[in-house]
């Protein structure tokens, strides 16, 4: 009897969705100036009945970042804009403060990504600010894996529910660079990422 009541709590509410969302991405770092860019995530999601008032979500999303790091052409300062793609994986807990209708969300992604790379060719040589011999070009070859925690909230109905999350980078992005030989080998620091989406359950 216990068992046939789980297996039914468990089966109460299992969706599968698409999802897409606006970003928001920075670095917060003491190594350089950055400004927050804009970006554009789309991908698939699970969620599923767990226990009591928790459900279960899981994710796949393809994701671009842009970032904007302030850098100098040897006559004046400038921003230099880069873009990151990569491939963020979410496993998630959510606790139905309104079933179906209102979640507080929580948990870990592993974010994949490829290079930062400088979206204008013209400014790969420009100086990094504060730098004598560091490039924008040297800044590409950021760490590839990188760990968050998400906190957010979603509300709407059973098939559509708008989202907003917080993802702080609990990884270093920048360590991979202090495996360069760059003109200095300590650079740290850490993502963070407002995504404002929409999910759609089938």
């Amino acid at each position: 009897m216990q068992q046939s009541f789980a297996q039914r709590n468990y089966n109460d509410y299992n969706r599968i969705g698409a999802q897409a969302g606006y970003i928001l991405f920075d670095i917060t770092t003491e190594d350089f100036i950055s400004t927050q860019g804009e970006g554009f995530g789309a991908g698939f999601t699970s969620r599923g009945s767990f226990w009591n008032s928790f459900d279960l979500i899981y994710g796949l999303n393809f994701m671009g970042s842009n970032v904007s790091i302030q850098g100098t052409d040897g006559v004046k300062t400038q921003n230099i804009d880069f873009s990151i793609q990569g491939v963020q994986m979410q496993f998630l807990g959510s606790y139905n403060i309104v079933k179906h209708h209102l979640t507080l969300e929580f948990g870990p992604t592993l974010n994949v990504t490829g290079k930062m790379k400088v979206k204008r060719d013209a400014q790969s040589e420009f100086l990094i600010e504060g730098y004598n011999e560091l490039t924008a070009a040297d800044l590409e070859n950021i760490s590839p894996i990188n760990f968050r925690v998400v906190g957010g909230l979603s509300a709407g109905l059973e098939s559509f529910r708008a989202t907003a999350q917080y993802q702080y980078g609990v990884t270093n992005v920048l360590n991979r660079l202090n495996d360069q030989g760059l003109e200095k080998n300590d650079f740290k620091g850490n993502s963070g990422t407002i995504l404002l989406g929409a999910v759609f359950y089938f």
